[in-house]
């Protein structure tokens, strides 16, 4: 097949490349198998529970089937890689604000080079061993109740299994990163989150043929307000504001290069889905820490009653369903605003920015170099992140609100931080894929 070299390459050409190119095709076959072996460990259960009823409580709680639906069911199975890659993804997030927060970390990223990033990489794996065997004890302890002997030998054991198989995970999330076709974390959860699609479409679709011509237009009502939201997604999280940058003319020897100009890429929605993630988890935490002051007991006296009672109303009043829906949507809504401008802090500084484009040569036209260019890139970032705030509200809010206007209750667990996981995951595997196709060009290139 004849292709262009100054292209990108098309479906066909990277669909005949993976068919053809060994290179390729191991990295997907490897992917695959990886892959395939999650997916088993996720189904073999942790012995001495009653998987039944324990499945059932985690349907009946909102808190509990997001954290299932992420998992690919393997929380309510009660698998061993129940926890999958969740205590990765909470140690990422605990190294970038430590980061940005302790001055060891800061010079390791940005000074040490390789060396530094490997160094920071064992401590966010060290970090991912706490997180696991905390949410590991957890998770034993929710579990509990259903066990059929119950007791410290329990916690125990599944602690340790349930933190062995999410450190097996996190191995294969590497292998997957290093031998496969990359971003193995999100692949894996990516994969976890269509594993759970035929499940959820079959009640749809079950819904729609025993509730008659309503339900099914409330169903493709709900349909039509997901696509819509998909292609908003891909729009925003593709989106960029280009700031023109011109290089300055230089001379070397006898050659004098003139004004080069360029532009410098700013993404309107610089944190992703991470600011959905933190405002749903301090959204859900008074209702977990209720579950947990509780412990069990029927009375309660003191502190923990008063603590136990001061949380069950937080949660009450925090709960969309609850008496005070509006309250629930404007707390969320300025959770999103304020993670998103914390994070956006986080990754974009404006002062490294300017500072490097002085270092090039190179400046934004009609802006002086140093702090003004700073206060400009300052400016910019800030509009930016408001748009990106308030497109991450709309896709937080928006499903949720059309699921209670149609009374579609089926497709829960696939909401907002789903929507954004499956379709950025989804563009970044396409750009690896791509990347992979095009280096397997010019590596024909030099083999002529």
């Amino acid at each position: 097949m004849v292709v262009s070299r100054e292209r990108t390459p098309n479906a066909q050409e990277t669909f005949m490349q993976m068919a053809q190119a060994a290179g390729l095709r191991s990295r997907l076959l490897i992917t695959v198998g990886l892959i395939l072996l999650v997916r088993l460990g996720v189904r073999i259960p942790v012995p001495g529970v009653d998987r039944a009823g324990f499945a059932q409580a985690v349907q009946d709680s909102p808190i509990s089937g997001f954290l299932n639906f992420l998992s690919g069911g393997g929380l309510s199975a009660v698998g061993i890689f129940a926890l999958g890659i969740l205590p990765f993804i909470n140690a990422s997030i605990i190294m970038q604000l430590l980061t940005a927060a302790l001055p060891y970390l800061e010079n390791l990223q940005k000074n040490e080079g390789e060396a530094g990033r490997r160094k920071i990489s064992q401590i966010t794996r060290y970090v991912a061993l706490a997180s696991a065997i905390f949410n590991s004890f957890g998770l034993a302890s929710f579990v509990q109740p259903y066990a059929y002997n119950p007791g410290p030998i329990f916690l125990l054991k599944t602690v340790i299994a349930l933190t062995a198989g999410s450190m097996f995970v996190i191995w294969i999330s590497e292998l997957i990163t290093e031998r496969g076709i990359g971003n193995g974390a999100s692949l894996l959860i990516f994969v976890n989150i269509v594993a759970i699609l035929p499940t959820t479409l079959g009640n749809t679709i079950e819904f729609a043929q025993t509730g008659g011509r309503e339900a099914v237009a409330q169903v493709l009502v709900l349909a039509l307000v997901f696509l819509v939201m998909i292609v908003g997604i891909v729009f925003v999280q593709e989106g960029t504001r280009r700031i023109p940058i011109v290089s300055a003319r230089r001379q070397v020897g006898r050659r004098l290069y003139r004004e080069r100009t360029s532009y410098l890429p700013l993404r309107v929605n610089q944190g992703g889905v991470l600011p959905i993630i933190f405002a749903s988890t301090l959204l859900i935490l008074p209702s977990s820490l209720a579950q947990f002051t509780q412990g069990g007991s029927e009375e309660q006296t003191g502190i923990a009653a008063t603590l136990n009672q001061f949380l069950i109303q937080v949660s009450t009043y925090l709960n969309p369903g609850g008496p005070t829906p509006w309250l629930y949507v404007s707390v969320y809504l300025l959770l999103i605003l304020f993670f998103s401008y914390f994070y956006a802090s986080l990754v974009v500084n404006p002062v490294d920015m300017s500072q490097n484009l002085k270092k090039m040569g190179a400046s934004i036209p009609g802006i002086r170099p140093g702090k003004a260019t700073s206060d400009y890139l300052q400016k910019v970032i800030n509009r930016l992140t408001l748009l990106g705030a308030i497109f991450l509200g709309l896709v937080a809010t928006v499903p949720t609100a059309v699921e209670t206007a149609t009374g579609v209750t089926t497709f829960q667990g696939l909401g907002a931080t789903s929507l954004l996981i499956l379709v950025g995951v989804a563009i970044d595997t396409a750009k690896q894929i791509q990347s992979s196709v095009i280096s397997q060009r010019y590596e024909g290139m030099v083999k002529q």
